[in-house]
């Protein structure tokens, strides 16, 4: 698979099947991860790779918060702005709309929330998650270089077949995600990743994108 491939084919897959991930995909996934861009090599990310018993019991824990209606720990940064304009707010709306169809949840169903909490903390089925952690003297640009390690990472994850949702969801429960991982105090949860083989059968959606002209100025070229 070329990058143009890797690219195109990558999207957030919400069903994934059971069949595990062999051990010598990850490690040679997070082994060719270590050469994305780092300001400064600070390669300031810490991962956590979970799976098998220890995964089945996080899950359980932050479903069963989900279920119950557990709004989730603080927050130790914003998801998205208090106030997002147009045109990200109309971006925003449309993919959720698409999203959560495709899942079989109805916009007007009065337990959307609790429903949404509880797919997402079971990850989708994934039998592998990867939680990355920065250390909290990271600034902005540090947050950047793990977004764009995660993207190497997951870009790789498609080389090998393999798929992929990032979730900032897990920030809700980080304290559960913490007591499984063993996460110190100086560590702030980036998000989680979850890994696996998608799931046969399911709703595929794809997300549109803006177009490039939206987005990009060309200027002496």
């Amino acid at each position: 698979m070329d990058v143009y491939e890797a690219v195109d084919s990558r999207r957030a897959v919400r069903a994934f099947s059971d069949e595990p991930v062999p051990k010598e995909v990850l490690e040679r996934v997070l082994t060719a991860a270590t050469r994305a861009p780092s300001s400064g090599n600070l390669q300031p990310w810490h991962v956590y790779v979970v799976a098998g018993d220890p995964l089945a019991e996080l899950k359980k824990r932050a479903t069963a918060r989900a279920l119950a209606g557990d709004p989730g720990d603080e927050r130790e940064y914003p998801m998205y702005p208090a106030e997002l304009p147009s045109p990200y707010l109309d971006r925003f709306s449309a993919a959720a709309a698409q999203r959560y169809e495709a899942l079989g949840i109805e916009r007007d169903d009065p337990d959307r929330p609790m429903k949404i909490a509880a797919l997402n903390s079971g990850a989708f089925g994934a039998p592998v998650v990867l939680f990355c952690y920065l250390d909290r003297t990271m600034g902005p640009g540090q947050w950047g270089d793990a977004g764009m390690y995660l993207q190497t990472v997951m870009l790789l994850l498609r080389a090998e077949g393999v798929h992929s949702c990032p979730q900032v969801m897990w920030t809700m429960y980080r304290k559960t995600v913490s007591q499984i991982v063993g996460a110190d105090d100086g560590l702030v949860l980036f998000c989680g990743v979850s890994v696996g083989f998608e799931k046969e059968g399911v709703p595929r959606p794809r997300t549109g994108r803006a177009d490039m002209t939206e987005t990009v100025s060309f200027i002496g070229v």
